[in-house]
């Protein structure tokens, strides 16, 4: 069998793989968009520190912890999905769903998560709390496609021979 175990084994680590990478890619953008690239497309010519300085004189905040913590639980949740499949706890199939799933889930708590930032920058600068720079849609965009490829992997039939039943 080797050290990297059968088929299956080898099948769930690399999907694993790529789900880590694709989750933490996923939560490395969306906290640069509310965190960087929003604030800055929202306030052309101003810095994050002057966008920051505003922003501190009328108690408002772009709740960087919470958006941090929404970065980190994502791609945490990708990281057990891996182990679990490395453990051969699941296959590589659910890998790839659970992995799609946290990527189709990613939208709405990322949304959730930029909520105060966008409502903060609204209440400083006297703007809407819509997304300026054009990455979040990007990412609801990569959401939305990973939902559909989701569809497809759950409802596609394995194409491992069964056993006849007796």
């Amino acid at each position: 069998m080797g050290h990297w175990g059968n088929d299956e084994q080898r099948s769930a680590t690399w999907v694993g793989v790529a789900g880590l990478l694709l989750v933490a890619g996923y939560a490395i953008a969306g906290a640069l968009q509310v965190l960087v690239w929003n604030p800055l497309a929202a306030v052309p010519g101003a810095t994050l520190a002057e966008i920051q300085a505003v922003m501190d004189g009328a108690n408002e905040s772009l709740a960087a912890p919470a958006v941090l913590i929404w970065a980190a639980t994502g791609t945490a949740l990708a990281a057990v999905v891996l182990m679990a499949g490395l453990r051969r706890s699941i296959s590589g199939k659910a890998v790839a769903a659970l992995d799609l799933l946290l990527l189709v889930l990613a939208a709405p708590s990322h949304w959730m998560a930029s909520f105060p930032a966008g409502m903060g920058l609204a209440d400083a600068f006297g703007i809407s709390g819509a997304d300026y720079a054009p990455w979040g849609k990007v990412l609801y965009t990569f959401s939305a496609v990973s939902l559909i490829v989701l569809l497809a992997v759950v409802i596609r039939r394995d194409r491992t021979p069964h056993a006849p039943a007796v």
